[in-house]
């Protein structure tokens, strides 16, 4: 499709540095940046928080979580110090 486009100057500049750095024409280089644009995450997407499914950890009895040194100890025996 042939149109006309009127850009910004800070586009324009970004433009012809990525035209440098890649040796493309502006065609190209306009296609390949709106194909990266296109596929990049919508807002939508990116604001879906992550949700942590917890699961059981089947803690052996006897081991208190909530004593660090003591966990430490199990695991990695006396040298953990």
């Amino acid at each position: 499709m042939r149109t006309t486009l009127t850009l910004d100057e800070d586009n324009a500049a970004k433009l012809r540095e990525e035209m440098a750095r890649t040796g493309g024409s502006l065609k190209e280089t306009v296609n390949a940046c709106l194909r990266r644009g296109f596929e990049s995450p919508s807002e939508d997407d990116l604001a879906t928080p992550f949700v942590v499914k917890p699961r059981a950890m089947g803690v052996r009895s006897g081991l208190d979580l909530d004593d660090i040194g003591g966990v430490l100890e199990f695991l990695d025996g006396a040298a953990h110090r």
